[in-house]
């Protein structure tokens, strides 16, 4: 199919209109809080499963968050049900969790495991779309035995590429997560991943909870500032096996909190942070809720 020089010069104004709408959009919602406020949600698991999804939205309200991140939506009714769970609550669906990444890697060396993947990338677009969200998270791909990872990297890119002229026409940022992937392994790389896009419809997904051994979440926080679009946070919770952080013992796994604030008020980082964490009953949710404005606030939430 020829695009013409005129049909061309229509998708990029639609597409500079859509990336226009995003930015006074962000800009809308800072102006509505004050400077440094992050808005709190929680992402869907985090409810219990065995109620209706009117009742997650109802709850999150109880407890205190502005914000839930919905999986990827296959129905229009789901769709059609989480629109109207929002809209009678106030929640906002600030962004989708793309679902079919783990279980069909966009990096797979079979074809039509690839297409797979891209059909519910495009599906999870079209639900942010649909529901008001700026971005889809991504798990760009799996570096496994027989995956290796330059390839994980040129395919990756390639695949979301193709992908951007959609994202661009839904005005939805496609965000990319660090996570165990065995990918994107420092903070410079994962910088410099987003970066090379040269797109303002890719950014970064900031996990704290996702680097274990690989370094320390404020100095991504920092490296990877300008990217960042949204943030998850978890090993804060109730029940969560990891001590706290303690700086005269190097053994500790725990989290420095006052440090990781810090850094997201140095990148005047304003965006949404979202609660990933497992599922429990309305006590818990709430717990979860007050341990994240305790975070908020500056204090440790453990």
């Amino acid at each position: 199919m020829t695009m013409t020089t005129s049909s061309l010069n229509r998708r990029q104004f639609f597409a500079g209109t859509a990336a226009g709408l995003v930015v006074m959009k962000s800009a809308s919602d800072a102006a509505d809080r004050p400077a440094g406020k992050m808005r709190k949600a929680a992402c869907i698991g985090v409810f219990p499963r065995d109620i209706p999804v009117l009742e997650k939205f109802r709850m999150a309200k109880r407890a205190g968050f502005e914000g839930i991140e919905p999986n990827t939506l296959y129905t229009q009714a789901e769709v059609d049900e989480y629109r109207k769970a929002a809209e009678s609550t106030g929640i906002k669906i600030h962004s989708i969790m793309n679902s079919d990444h783990w279980r069909y890697p966009l990096t797979d060396n079979d074809p039509e495991v690839v297409k797979k993947c891209v059909e519910g990338i495009r599906t999870s677009l079209q639900n942010a779309h649909a529901l008001g969200a700026d971005a889809v998270l991504l798990v760009p791909g799996i570096v496994t035995p027989d995956v290796r990872y330059a390839q994980v990297y040129e395919r990756s890119q390639q695949q979301i590429k193709e992908l951007l002229g959609f994202a661009q026409d839904l005005g939805v940022v496609i965000a990319i997560e660090n996570v165990s992937n065995r990918f994107l392994l420092s903070p410079l790389e994962f910088a410099r991943y987003v970066e090379e896009f040269k797109s303002p419809w890719v950014k970064a997904y900031f996990d704290i909870g996702n680097l274990g051994s690989s370094g320390y979440p404020q100095d991504w926080i920092r490296t990877v500032g300008p990217q960042l679009l949204k943030v998850h946070i978890k090993r804060f919770e109730p029940g969560v096996d990891h001590p706290k952080f303690d700086p005269k013992d190097r053994r500790t796994q725990g989290i420095d909190w006052a440090a990781v604030r810090q850094a997201l008020a140095d990148v005047n980082y304003q965006g949404w942070i979202t609660a990933e964490v497992r599922s429990g009953d309305e006590a818990y949710v709430t717990e979860v809720s007050r341990r994240m404005d305790r975070f908020l606030a500056g204090e440790s939430p453990v």
